[in-house]
Formats: C-alpha cells, structure tokens, sequence
C-alpha cells in the first residue's frame, strides 16, 4: 500500500480531496490507488437521498448532516450535480450550498458532475464512495442530481434510500408503479408546510407504497430527527435479518515482531495494511492485512507479560484466534452465557474500535474463537 493510501486511511483530508478528483478524471494513478483500497472491509453506512428537482433534497442532506455530527458522526456528502456544457464541472456547486460545515473536519463534501451518466449519478461516484469509507466516515449521504423517475442507479449503492416528494403530487403518485418510488426505503414528504401533505401520505398509502413516510420541513429542520431515526430503523431491522449469521472476520497470528512478518506479507505476498495500531489494555501491537472480506490480524506482545507474549513464550508464533463476526455481541453473548459456554471476561473494545469477546477453546473444541461486533451507526 503506498503513502497516498495511507494518508487516506489516517483520515488526511488533503490526501481525499486529491484523490476524489484523481478519481473524477480517472487518472492512472488514482486507478492504482483504488485497487489498493478495494480489499478493505465495508464500514460506513450509505445513505441515498433522491428524488424531482426542486423538493429540497441538498437542504435536507445538510440537516441529515448536522444530526448526525450531533451524534459525533463523522459524515462524507456525495452531491451529484448536472454538468456544465462548458467546464464539464459540477454546474450547481453543492459544496456552496452547504458551507455552514466548512470549518468542521468531521464532515467532507464532494459535488460531482454527471457527465452524461444517466440514472442520477456520475460514474465515478461508487469510487468516490469507496474512498470516503476508507477515509474513516460513519456515514455516507449521495444526493442524485434530481432528473425524475429513471433516478433508481443509488439503490444499487447505497444501504438505504430515502426519496424526498413535496406536496402536490397527490393524482400523479397513484399512477406511478414502477420508478423511483419503488426504491424508497423511506420517504420524507418535505416542505410538510405546504398545502397537501398529509394527502400526499394518504395517496403513497393507497397506492400500496409501505415505506414509513416523514413530513419534514428542511429549511427549518422540522422532523428531521424523526427522518434520521426511521433510516436507522431501516438499518436495525436488516442487522436483525442478519442476527443468529456468522462470517469470518479475521485470523488472528501471533508473532514476535510485525515488522519482520510484514517483509513477508508485504514484501514477498504483496499484501497492503489497513490499520496498525497499539492496544494498551491488551498490551499487543496490532497489524491487519485484508484479504477480500476477512482480514489476517498480526498480534506483537507490547510486554512480555501480556497475554500474547505468554502464548509466544509457551507456544511460539502461529495461529492464536479465529474471530467470527456477529449483528449483535450482547445477543450472542446472552445466548452463549445460557448454553453454558465458558467465556474469557466481558464484552471489551479493541482493535479498529469494536466490541469483542473471547470464548474458551474448551467450549470450541480447541480453538480461541473471538466473537467481533459490526460497529452500529
């Protein structure tokens, strides 16, 4: 992994900034910086915001965004703007729109031309999402540029999509089957203000539309709480679909020094490191190399006395762990504790920021299994 990939991992905002426009105008080395990132682990949660021109959807996202940093989430905004038929360049300018959070660091917002993509989004714009995710963002909002009813390319992008509708549409939308509406995880009936709202609500009801609907007034930040909840509902409801799942999170390694593993894992296998860290309530230095989904976790005893320095000093270097990803720790944990299973302590954070627990080889037949929670945002 080279420097430019590293400074974006460490969150440097100058480093993205290059590199989103690299990607924009698809540069060869911004091509090899991709292919550094593309192993790394999903870990944001990517919202799309669509929906007609003029229903207020920049607005709304800067409100979305100012929930959340509320909630101390860091935010990237992907505004997709139509082209200019002069510079090629962003025609709207999102980034003017929304310069209320110009000065704060947890917030990163790119606009994006079209460029003659059709579906409301650029063809860069997954790119673009990849590398605010390796960036570090807990969220991610990508606004489409707000073309009509063929608008359903974010779908296929984003976690979860909300599409903003405004008063007025009443007749139209019981003749709407097919489009936009049906990819709408949630609506915001914004300018709620307006005459017409409720009837609009009425009308996606009886059109057979399911997805909760949330009058909003973005210009003033009415129901906007209520908007980022129901989304979040959206993402707890598809964790519990996925409760009682397990996937393969990483190996974990235990070595006597990372830096002489790595000349073999990077410099002879060509792997790239996505996070280097140091664990001061385990006393263990911590490399993790991706490998597609899972990840290879290389574990160097910080003191001689910790617990991966008495597994070296008894066992020697090898495989120490096999951790499994789970939704949800305290519902596996309350199901292990049940069964009997013998577990090491309580829940902790650890590595990358994650809840663990260690279950003992003598409930797993043989093996240390760590069991490792998806962060929820």
């Amino acid at each position: 992994m080279d420097d430019w990939a590293r400074k974006i991992l460490s969150g440097d905002i100058r480093a993205l900034a290059r590199a989103a426009t690299a990607v924009e105008n698809g540069d060869a080395q911004a091509a090899a910086l991709m292919r550094d990132l593309a192993s790394l682990p999903k870990r944001a949660r990517v919202i799309g915001i669509t929906g007609p021109p003029g229903a207020g959807k920049s607005t709304l996202v800067d409100r979305i965004a100012r929930a959340l940093r509320g909630e101390n989430r860091t935010v990237g905004i992907i505004a997709v703007d139509p082209s200019s038929a002069v510079s090629g360049g962003a025609i709207l300018g999102d980034r003017v729109r929304m310069q209320a959070h110009h000065a704060d660091p947890g917030i990163f917002i790119r606009s994006m031309a079209t460029r003659g993509s059709l579906g409301g989004l650029a063809g860069a714009t997954a790119k673009l999402v990849r590398l605010l995710d390796a960036a570090g963002k807990d969220f991610i909002l990508v606004e489409t540029v707000g073309v009509g009813q063929a608008e359903v390319e974010v779908a296929r992008l984003t976690d979860a999509t909300v599409v903003v509708l405004v008063p007025g549409m009443g007749d139209g939308v019981q003749a709407i089957k097919a489009g936009v509406l049906e990819i709408a995880d949630v609506f915001a009936i914004n300018k709620a203000d307006h005459p017409g709202a409720g009837e609009l609500v009425q009308d996606l009801h009886a059109a057979g539309w399911t997805s909760p609907a949330i009058q909003t007034i973005a210009t003033e930040g009415v129901g906007v709480d209520e908007l980022v909840a129901a989304i979040g509902k959206v993402e707890r409801g598809r964790q519990e679909a996925r409760r009682g799942q397990f996937a393969l999170d990483h190996l974990g390694v235990a070595v006597r020094s990372i830096d002489e593993a790595l000349r073999f894992y990077e410099g002879q296998l060509g792997m790239s490191v996505s996070l280097r860290e140091e664990v001061p309530h385990e006393k263990v230095k911590v490399a993790m190399l991706p490998m597609g989904g899972p990840r290879l976790e290389l574990l160097e005893p910080a003191d001689p006395e910790s617990v991966i320095g008495r597994f070296l000093d008894k066992r020697g270097p090898g495989l120490h762990h096999v951790a499994l990803r789970v939704a949800n720790l305290s519902t596996a944990v309350a199901r292990l504790k049940e069964t009997g299973a013998r577990l090491i302590g309580e829940p902790k954070i650890g590595a990358g920021g994650h809840r663990y627990v260690f279950v003992h080889p003598g409930s797993t037949g043989g093996v240390l299994l760590e069991l490792i929670e998806e962060k929820e945002i």
